[in-house]
């Protein structure tokens, strides 16, 4: 912390790197101990089917391999994501930045202490510290089989354009939080400034807030005020910017009220700082949000199970709340323990990636002694019966 404050490091980078915020330290432990006790991922089959006599297909849960884990300035990525690779039956390479240099040499110590005398083979878990390594290691598209970057949208965005190794991840956290007409303004309140303030420099924190128009003069009012008292700078749209003058609603020194261009709706402040605008209903909120997220996580606070369904079914995103705060897109939090990160992409895993997400399958065909020449469709005249098999 003393290095990078000499250094002066960017404040959001500063507050990833402080493990003696809040319980960062004691869930960082936790979930050690919850990957621990869960359920193990390998060896499940997850499909059957007896292709005929003697001759059954099994499709069963296997590590992915060799993961490659760069990460900026989160030193409890090492804890996370060592647990969960062991337990998943991956081996890990993990690369930390200049920033968390001193807590990554610290706890990569213990990780190794950890590791002795266990049956984990010494290079299952291995530690880099040079850039030169990392520029190497993403060329070996052969020999290692996932990378995953946790980091700024800078780093992501230059990992994916240097290697043809399969990255897992997001480059932004664009979080908007939807509130319409017939929301509870009170739980409205709440919820958004849960999810703008609880860690404003997570990837689930709340970049933007979107009311009903109707809704402008019934709550706009309070949503600002609970805003404003959290420390929040609003950046406004001239239309919400009308409704608070109309309301009497005044920025402060440290939370001011500004006007909005179209590039904060697509900008991760990663600090007490929200966009806000009016759209028409919730058809324009969902088509508001896919055009300006970046799919992470995305909320709607409503009464109406018809609307929160509308936006859940329509929204794009690997998480998609209803009367939740957005902070709760989290490993941790979802039970899987903890997390190796978020994908946003659309296959193998998306959303909190843990034990599951590290895992892929293979298919065992166990047979007694066939030969496709036999079977329709490669020569032969022999039927199969393709029979499910209870699992």
């Amino acid at each position: 912390m003393e290095a990078a404050e000499k250094a002066n490091v960017a404040a959001p980078l500063i507050k990833r790197l402080d493990l003696s915020k809040g319980d960062k330290f004691d869930t960082m432990l936790q979930g050690v101990l919850d990957v621990a006790s869960l359920p193990d991922p390998l060896g499940n089959v997850t499909f059957a089917n007896k292709l005929d006599d003697g001759l059954e297909l099994y499709r069963v849960t296997c590590p992915i391999g060799v993961l490659l884990v760069i990460f900026e300035s989160r030193p409890e990525v090492i804890a996370n994501i060592t647990a969960l690779a062991i337990k998943s039956g991956n081996a890990v390479i993990l690369k930390g930045g200049k920033e968390s240099f001193h807590s990554f040499a610290a706890i990569s110590g213990l990780v190794r202490e950890a590791l002795e005398g266990t049956d984990i083979p010494p290079g299952a878990v291995q530690l880099i510290e040079s850039r030169q390594e990392v520029s190497e290691l993403l060329k070996q598209d052969k020999y290692i089989d996932l990378v995953v970057p946790r980091g700024s949208n800078e780093l992501v965005r230059s990992i994916k354009s240097s290697t043809k190794i399969p990255v897992l991840g997001h480059a932004d956290g664009l979080c908007s939080v939807y509130v319409h007409y017939d929301a509870d303004v009170d739980m409205a309140a709440r919820i958004v400034v849960d999810s703008k303030t609880n860690y404003v420099a997570a990837c689930n924190a709340a970049e933007s807030l979107l009311l009903q128009r109707s809704a402008l003069q019934s709550h706009l009012p309070t949503l600002a005020k609970a805003l404003i008292d959290a420390g929040v700078s609003l950046k406004v749209t001239p239309e919400i910017s009308e409704s608070l003058k109309q309301a009497g609603i005044e920025g402060t020194a440290s939370a001011t009220i500004a006007s909005a261009e179209e590039k904060d709706f697509e900008t991760e402040f990663l600090s007490l700082t929200i966009a806000v605008a009016a759209v028409g209903g919730v058809e324009e909120a969902i088509k508001h949000i896919n055009s300006h997220s970046s799919k992470h996580t995305d909320s709607i606070v409503t009464a109406s199970k018809e609307i929160a369904d509308k936006f859940l079914n329509g929204v794009d995103s690997s998480g998609v709340f209803w009367n939740a705060s957005t902070r709760f897109s989290d490993g941790f939090r979802y039970g899987f323990g903890t997390e190796v990160g978020i994908s946003t992409s659309k296959i193998h895993a998306r959303g909190p990636v843990g034990l599951e997400g590290l895992t892929c399958y293979q298919y065992q065909l166990r047979g007694t002694g066939q030969v496709a020449a036999d079977y329709v469709g490669a020569g032969g005249k022999k039927e199969f019966k393709h029979e499910n098999i209870d699992i």
